[in-house]
């Protein structure tokens, strides 16, 4: 954990410098909640799933209707993005990009560049998507998300529902991982697994 949390600083104060490109600031006061869980799979298919396949998050969110790749972007790498449907009208969704990515440390920032129906305040906004290598075949994945809401007051009412998103979304990249099977918001999958899995790790949340 140690390590980890001591990779996550370095990438956070290398998009110090980055972070106007992007066009965040993190300026402002904003909430952190950190979920991880146990995968038994390697450290390496952890993070094919998450992030090599960053397009393909429909694969395993149980929240998603459908992702694809935008602008041209084919594979999990500094500046792909990618568009998340979470109704199947198309109507809410995310356009996210990735602004940075350690490889090295398998610690990826991915942050919100347009979106609607999202009381999201995009400027002060951003997620880490990390995987660490327990050294025994199985691994831990993790999400970070650093939040602020528009409005801001919504924010201690939201971080239950984003709790859950994200201890959803875990649970379904583990049984995506594991079995090979797809969980997505369209196939109904969730309902049927949710409960044959721990629910995923609060670590930190603020």
């Amino acid at each position: 954990m140690k390590t980890n949390k001591t990779s996550i600083l370095a990438l956070v104060l290398l998009c110090l410098g980055t972070a106007q490109i992007f066009g965040q600031s993190m300026d402002k006061k904003f909430k952190t909640l950190k979920v991880e869980m146990k995968i038994n799979a390697p450290a390496e298919r952890v993070w094919e799933a998450m992030v090599k396949d960053y397009g393909e998050i429909s694969n395993f969110s149980p929240y998603i209707f459908a992702s694809n790749y935008e602008n041209g972007s084919l594979e999990g790498i500094k500046g792909a993005e990618r568009k998340c449907n979470f109704n199947a009208k198309g109507t809410r969704w995310s356009h996210e990009k990735i602004a940075e990515i350690d490889e090295k440390n398998r610690i990826m920032r991915n942050i919100v560049i347009d979106a609607a129906r999202f009381p999201l305040d995009l400027d002060n906004s951003q997620a880490f998507y990390t995987v660490k290598d327990n050294g025994d075949g199985t691994s831990t994945a993790g999400y970070e998300f650093q939040f602020r809401t528009k409005p801001a007051f919504m924010g201690s009412f939201a971080k239950g529902s984003f709790r859950k998103t994200l201890s959803g979304t875990l649970i379904g990249l583990k049984h995506y991982v594991e079995t090979g099977e797809k969980v997505t918001a369209g196939n109904g999958k969730y309902k049927e697994i949710k409960k044959e899995y721990p629910k995923a790790v609060v670590v930190e949340q603020s």
